[in-house]
């Protein structure tokens, strides 16, 4: 029997997948809601209206008092996938801090979302996942736990693994995962799950399985999701390919980052079926198939109706287009320098003055003439003002989309190419010295926006490291 409507929500984990798409559906069902994250500039850049925001980590536990403060039911949205090799020892951690947090402050009810569990799971993604509700539960706040397999949404990494490989690959070679079944739910029944249990007593300290009507294999979704946008992948399973190495061959036809994909894999060999109803009995909905759920993904990718995309950095991107991949390929540089982050803003702010770009001149002078050349707006645009940069301004082919001064300068590729790029400079005060770290973010749009990119990454890498070089000694030049 349903109660009153908790207060406060707390959407632990807003930034990620699932916490961006729950904060603005809670808002729409009349709910007070705050939002955390890590980073509280990323739910910031949601521009979110009546949401409250604030910044904690489960891994820091002195930041979760003031998160869970006065709240009466917390959604506990975080994971530690990307990670790498240590995520177990860290969703384990951070599940503890925040059960014993949550206790402190009163809590009414922690929701939890996990993933659906084959028998004898071989997924340490999985187990993980297990793991973490039974630490939440040991805690003296209730917990109710769903479990959901691959979710059909924009951002849902299963999703996109999926979309990458249609619009990148012709032909695909698979491991035998290929065959492995999945009950795939929509985002919006998800939410609409999520939304509901706390109004509920009896869902009090109970786990759920939760999916929607559709069983099928990857394979067959693959099929599903290529008709839906005019493609006939070709699949070839391969036996040969252990996980670890369909982790690797992932990440380098897709832009999927390794870690993800491991666990990824890891979770796709088994058969993950949800064979519960209790759910569906208690919060009846008109539970989408796969085809309905993956039209309306594709339909809120092109009217712009997804809360959040891509951020890089701190900021969001809205210039989406859905042919474009939803993880980035990244190039990296970074240098250290003895001068001030004052100095260093000022070397940075200008960056395409002239030209000039501060290494590797000729190099950026190709890159600028190519892409006059196809059209571009290199060379046909000047700088505002030879020193200063404001957001909006242009420098030949980008355009400053976020910036803090002595901090971070954001830059929107606008030039033309296969897809989407953000070039992004950060300093960081180290103590004695500080960080100049430049990274390029770059969303391929199918199989040329990779062969772009892998045609174009040894120069990257050697302009990155070069450039972040070349500002920290013209800042300690003018320093002196």
């Amino acid at each position: 029997m349903p109660f009153d409507v908790p207060k406060l929500d707390l959407v632990f984990g807003a930034s990620g997948y699932i916490g961006s798409n729950l904060t603005p559906f809670l808002l729409g069902e009349g709910r007070q809601v705050r939002a955390s994250s890590r980073n509280v500039e990323v739910l910031a850049g949601r521009a979110w209206k009546g949401v409250e925001l604030c910044q904690a980590d489960a891994l820091e536990p002195e930041t979760l008092d003031e998160a869970l403060a006065g709240v009466d039911t917390a959604y506990y949205l975080v994971h530690s996938m990307a990670a790498g090799k240590k995520f177990p020892e860290l969703d384990a951690e951070a599940a503890r801090n925040f059960a014993a947090a949550a206790a402190r402050q009163g809590v009414r009810r922690i929701v939890y979302l996990g993933g659906l569990i084959p028998k004898q799971a071989r997924s340490e993604h999985l187990r993980s996942r297990a793991e973490t509700g039974d630490i939440l539960r040991e805690g003296s706040v209730p917990v109710t736990e769903l479990r959901a397999g691959m979710i059909v949404g924009p951002g849902s990494a299963a999703w996109e693994v999926i979309r990458d490989l249609v619009n990148h690959l012709p032909a695909m070679l698979t491991p035998r995962w290929v065959f492995s079944r999945s009950t795939p739910i929509a985002l919006d029944n998800l939410l609409r799950y999520l939304a509901d249990v706390p109004k509920y007593e009896e869902t009090v300290g109970e786990t759920y399985d939760v999916a929607g009507p559709d069983v099928l294999t990857y394979a067959e979704i693959r099929r599903q999701y290529g008709a839906l946008v005019g493609k006939r992948p070709l699949i070839v399973p391969v036996p040969v390919l252990t996980p670890r190495l369909s982790s690797y061959w992932l990440r380098f036809v897709t832009s999927v980052p390794t870690s993800v994909a491991r666990a990824l894999i890891d979770g796709l060999s088994q058969d993950v079926i949800a064979d519960d109803d209790r759910l569906e009995a208690l919060i009846p909905q008109d539970l989408l198939s796969f085809e309905a759920a993956a039209r309306e993904a594709l339909e809120a990718d092109r009217t712009h109706a997804v809360p959040a995309h891509w951020v890089e950095g701190s900021y969001a991107c809205e210039d989406f287009r859905p042919q474009y991949s939803f993880y980035s390929k990244q190039a990296d540089g970074t240098a250290e320098s003895s001068a001030s982050a004052g100095r260093i803003w000022e070397v940075l702010s200008r960056i395409g003055n002239g030209g000039d770009y501060f290494y590797g001149y000729y190099l950026w002078w190709l890159r600028r003439a190519l892409d006059w050349l196809v059209g571009g707006p290199s060379f046909r645009r000047r700088r505002r003002h030879p020193q200063e940069l404001r957001v909006g301004d242009v420098v030949d082919a980008w355009r400053v989309i976020a910036l803090e001064p002595e901090e971070r300068l954001t830059l929107l590729m606008e030039m033309k190419g296969p897809g989407f790029g953000v070039l992004e400079f950060t300093i960081r005060d180290d103590g004695e010295a500080r960080q100049i770290h430049m990274r390029a973010h770059w969303h391929p749009a199918g199989v040329w926006g990779l062969l772009y990119w892998y045609a174009l990454l040894p120069a990257h890498i050697f302009l990155f490291s070069g450039t972040t070089r070349a500002i920290a000694r013209r800042a300690e030049r003018i320093s002196r």
